[in-house]
């Protein structure tokens, strides 16, 4: 017990130093955990032999995170996704398992030990890819939507592959397997089993999982709800998780895929958000120990028996999948940009790889040696993943400069009103604008907005507003007003600065993100800053003051009260900001800040106050 906790003691002290140092520099969480992995077991040797006990307590992490997923898909948005499922996610683990399967059976394997290495190094790594599609907010890209969809296709694969893998174990090879074994294969459900009965079972143990998620779960947990007790609906939740997976374990299936079936089945559930909300910090802290303990248990030793046959093998695996990606990405014709996301983010092997060849030996289709050899090879190509992810990035800022991207708009009109960016928020501005009957000049740098625009008979031109040569012929130099609504917090601040220094007579109206936004267009030359959120949490007080026993004609003045007195203080705030300095550590921000709340408050309630007098 004593060296368990030490081992586990360990491994969280290397989660909190190593993954922020990581994370600033630019490397991602997941590498972060895997290089504190590494650490911790190849090169100083601290992982003793609770190491194996706390992996497989870690995975769990991987099991609640697929829970989680499933959760976020009902059942018709798994229909809706079917194209790209089907299609581009069969078409990659069907491609790829013949792939590998050719290249091994050209190395001298037979066809049954070449179809299993094809079923596992098919699959990508699940819990590296969301994660790190998710800290870089590039989940919502179309390449990021993509890799999720084929991600998803592989761990559904994972289950036919289950039921499908013991037909591949020559005969008499799984008794011989319960033999060598003893009682740690007996445990299992399947051993006495042939290998159409191991089928029946693993297909039987997922229709369990799926009539008790629809017709079980629902009401079990309305009883535990009666008890109004947040420990206990915890308790309910990791219960539901450990228990489906316990339920697989006993038929010798992936818990992982249980708990990702029964998310699915429970999306539409009323309790679905209780779910989430009780099992994502287990979710978290277990995954990040699970990527530890991947890095801990990488063998090098096996590494330095065959360095160049390993190393070979990791990036002839890569690269033959990114070539696949690349292409299946060409076929259904993702842009380039999220082509080589597409790619490169799904070049590696995927961590249920681990279970197919636990699985496989077990079933005495793999040979031990070479086992091990293919765990090391799935663990290096999962390691290698986030730097294909900084090779991304890299490639992605070159992109932006690619010459077949399409020229800017002739600008063959010009009006005293440019707006510059033509989202959401700029749409509104020029609505209002044009409707009162002013003529604007519109530029935006995204040409499907440019195109949606003028279905809408909005004239407007496609180009990059920063440029000095589309303002100049937008007629920057004889405009009245400059109505700035861009997206991008630093190309706002340099068309602020350069159109300030064009014309210190131009009226400028420019967004802001957030308050020290607002400071630095202050600084940039911007006439009046408007906060893209403040006016309309202004309103959702007046409605909550309205509500609360204020009449509306009070909640309006205290409204008004409020701006005028907020934007006061802004205005002499900015004079005590330091660029480049947090707000935290300017004291004299912070004394002037607090002067200006109590000044505020005591406003406000002398205004209240009095009106309060004067009904008496």
């Amino acid at each position: 017990m004593e060296n368990f906790l030490f081992q586990a003691t360990l491994y969280l002290i290397a989660m909190v130093v190593a993954v922020p140092l990581a994370t600033r520099a630019g490397l991602g969480s997941v590498l972060g955990y895997l290089i504190a992995g590494i650490l911790i077991g190849p090169v100083f040797g601290f992982s003793g032999s609770e190491m194996n006990d706390l992996q497989h307590f870690a995975e769990f992490g991987v099991v609640m995170m697929l829970f989680l997923i499933g959760l976020e898909l009902e059942p018709r948005a798994l229909w809706a996704m079917r194209d790209k499922l089907i299609g581009l996610g069969g078409a990659q683990v069907v491609l790829t398992m013949g792939a590998v399967t050719g290249a091994s059976m050209v190395f001298g394997m037979n066809w049954q030990i070449s179809l299993a290495l094809g079923m596992i190094l098919s699959l990508s790594s699940t819990a590296i890819v969301l994660q790190t599609l998710n800290e870089k907010r590039l989940m919502q890209t179309n390449g990021g939507r993509s890799a999720f969809s084929v991600l998803l296709t592989q761990d559904i694969a994972v289950i036919p592959m289950l039921a499908l893998m013991p037909l591949l174990a020559l005969p008499g090879a799984r008794a011989l397997a319960k033999a060598e074994n003893g009682d740690h294969v007996a445990a299992h459900l399947l051993d006495s089993l042939p290998a159409w009965g191991v089928t029946l079972v693993t297909l039987g143990a997922v229709g369990a999982v799926v009539l008790a998620g629809h017709f079980l779960v629902s009401p079990l947990f309305r009883f535990v709800h009666q008890a109004r007790l947040r420990e206990v609906n915890t308790a309910m939740a990791l219960m539901l998780v450990v228990g489906i997976a316990s339920l697989m374990l006993m038929v010798g299936l992936s818990p992982a895929l249980g708990t990702f079936l029964a998310g699915v089945v429970l999306a539409e559930s009323e309790f679905k958000h209780e779910l989430e909300s009780d099992i994502e910090p287990f979710k978290g802290l277990l995954l990040g120990l699970f990527f530890i303990t991947v890095g801990a248990g990488m063998d090098f030793g096996v590494l330095m028996a065959a360095p160049f046959t390993i190393l070979g093998a990791v990036a002839g695996l890569v690269a033959l999948k990114a070539a696949l990606l690349w292409g299946l990405g060409h076929l259904f014709r993702l842009p380039k940009r999220d082509r080589w996301l597409f790619s490169l983010g799904l070049a590696q092997a995927g961590e249920f790889g681990f279970v197919l060849v636990s699985f496989a030996v077990a079933q005495r289709i793999l040979p031990s040696a070479l086992a091990q050899k293919v765990l090391l090879i799935i663990a290096l190509s999962m390691l290698l993943t986030p730097l294909l992810f900084i090779l991304h990035d890299k490639l992605v800022r070159r992109l932006k400069e690619d010459t077949d991207s399409p020229d800017a708009d002739t600008i063959d009109d010009q009006q005293p009103i440019i707006i510059a960016g033509i989202g959401r928020f700029g749409q509104v501005v020029n609505r209002m604008v044009t409707m009162s009957g002013f003529k604007t000049t519109v530029l935006d740098n995204d040409l499907k907005t440019i195109q949606l625009m003028r279905k809408f008979g909005f004239k407007s031109y496609f180009g990059d507003p920063t440029r000095p040569d589309l303002l100049a012929a937008a007629g920057i130099g004889k405009a009245r007003v400059l109505v700035v609504c861009l997206n991008d917090r630093a190309a706002t601040n340099r068309l602020v600065a350069y159109a300030r220094r064009m014309r210190p007579d131009l009226h400028i109206i420019a967004r802001a993100t957030d308050r020290v936004h607002v400071f630095e267009l202050y600084r940039a030359g911007a006439n009046d800053i408007v906060r893209e959120v403040f006016d309309s949490s202004l309103r959702a007080g007046r409605y909550a003051l309205e509500n609360s026993g204020l009449s509306e004609y009070e909640a309006s003045e205290l409204e008004k009260i409020f701006f005028k007195l907020d934007r006061a203080a802004v205005r002499d705030l900015a004079e005590v900001w330091k660029p480049g300095v947090p707000i935290e550590e300017n004291s004299e921000y912070l004394a002037r800040a607090q002067d200006l709340n109590r000044g505020l408050e005591t406003a406000l309630m002398e205004r209240f106050s009095g009106e309060a007098k004067e009904e008496d």
